[in-house]
């Protein structure tokens, strides 16, 4: 399961509108790719459609998939958002990493 912090609730609700996203009907789509500095970098974005292999989880009044092999690297990954001096923008709290970079948006296990 991926948890949603009260602030990136927040701050994905006001993007999805800003983007035409309905946040009672559309997702957040979560993934991870090869890249960055650890080895491997989260992927976010809005999605209007559910693939046959996501996994589909809803906490904190946001639809969240992510697809089956990104799933394995994040469960029990909570997403936030950071909004203050060092930077802004969500941040995944991942117990699964082992190592994460400067910035915060790759990772590897």
């Amino acid at each position: 399961m991926i948890k949603v912090s009260e602030t990136a609730k927040n701050k994905v609700v006001q993007l999805m509108n800003e983007d035409g996203f309905d946040p009672s009907t559309d997702y957040v789509r979560v993934g991870v790719k090869s890249g960055g500095c650890s080895g491997l970098s989260y992927d976010l974005k809005f999605d209007k459609e559910q693939l046959e292999d996501d996994k589909v989880f809803e906490d904190n009044g946001i639809k969240i998939i992510v697809d089956k092999k990104s799933f394995l690297y994040l469960v029990g990954t909570t997403l936030e958002y950071s909004g203050g001096l060092n930077g802004t923008g969500f941040v995944f709290n991942n117990p699964n990493a082992n190592r994460t970079c400067g910035c915060g948006e790759s990772f590897s296990l």
